[in-house]
């Protein structure tokens, strides 16, 4: 594509070097090579900019000043990332399947499919399930019984989607995820745990992403539930009834257990562990491997196991830093107080 076609197509303006070279691909901008776009949204890497070897770079307006590569033309816009990664769009497509219902997929005869459905080899559909226009089945995955796809999903290969799930239009579920399996409920009597019948189902809004290998137990009575254009990593698990809100963000080897309530727009780092019945106000940001016990407040940062204000984490950290010091110090305290004392 021409510098000047991607820059009309990605809202940017072309300035300086040869706006007529062709762009092939992108890169971040350490390692991008001629007929490479790149892009620059933070000053900080601007040192790098001088040393380019890119043919073109999406920059913000208030970054274009100093030294600028003779050959580097400049794509000009108010918001880089998003114009670089309409770029990236564009020049790396993502694959076309042949749109066809494969031979070897195994479709209940009760199932129904809309217009311009893929199902891939081997995936199975089941009885009263139904697969909205333009949404992609590939192959191996397992769709149940009374289940609920939406228009332009697409469901990646070995998927498990459970009997009863309502899955929304645009949502993307990829390889290996299980939606709706039991949740972990039991009770111990006489001696042994008596298994709790999750009788529920699970419920995921327009615009979800769920991540490889990740988990979403059903309701043990009731919906769990993620809202509208949240995002969530891969290998987290999330228990039974949860309530998640829209546009909240879990990322990788996070563990949420039953009945939480996570509210509008909050975001849940790595390795973040929750307890039951816990709420997580909306915009609340919990940092990586905290541990949450307790509710937290909307729009408040917490971090560490419990979890608390980050900025008393953080101290309470340095001050652990200052240990051994502190140690020596009052062994020499205490030798001189003995010497006195004799």
């Amino acid at each position: 594509m021409l510098i000047t076609d991607l820059a009309q197509r990605c809202d940017a303006t072309a300035q300086g070097g040869d706006s007529t070279t062709f762009i092939n691909s992108a890169a971040d901008i350490m390692s991008a090579l001629p007929h490479q776009v790149t892009v620059l949204s933070d000053g900080k890497y601007k040192k790098y900019l001088k040393d380019s070897k890119a043919s073109a770079c999406f920059i913000a307006e208030q970054l274009v000043d100093g030294e600028i590569p003779e050959n580097l033309t400049l794509l000009v816009c108010k918001d880089p990332e998003i114009s670089f990664l309409n770029a990236v769009k564009l020049l790396h497509p993502e694959p076309v399947f042949k749109r066809q219902v494969s031979e070897h997929a195994v479709l209940a005869d009760t199932s129904t499919l809309g217009y311009d459905v893929h199902v891939g080899p081997f995936a199975t559909v089941g009885q009263q399930s139904s697969i909205g226009d333009s949404s992609t089945i590939e192959a191996g995955a397992r769709i149940g019984n009374h289940v609920m796809i939406g228009k332009h999903c697409h469901i990646h290969p070995n998927a498990v989607i459970y009997d009863h799930s309502i899955i929304g239009n645009n949502v993307i579920i990829h390889a290996g995820a299980v939606i709706g399996a039991d949740g972990f409920g039991y009770k111990f009597r006489d001696n042994q745990h008596v298994k709790v019948p999750h009788v529920g189902h699970v419920e995921i809004d327009d615009n979800v992403e769920i991540g490889a290998n990740t988990c979403i137990d059903r309701g043990a009575l009731g919906a769990t539930r993620i809202g509208a254009g949240s995002k969530i990593d891969n290998l987290v698990q999330l228990g039974h009834n949860n309530i998640v809100g829209r546009n909240v963000i879990i990322c990788g080897q996070s563990g949420i257990s039953g009945s939480c309530i996570i509210e509008d727009g909050a975001i849940l780092a790595g390795s973040t562990g929750v307890a039951d019945h816990v709420k997580i106000g909306a915009r609340a940001v919990v940092m990586a491997r905290s541990g949450i016990s307790g509710d937290i407040d909307p729009g408040a940062q917490v971090f560490g196991s419990p979890a608390k204000d980050r900025k008393v984490a953080w101290k309470e950290l340095a001050a652990l830093a200052k240990l051994p010091e502190l140690m020596q110090k009052f062994k020499a305290l205490e030798a001189r107080v003995l010497k006195l004392e004799e």
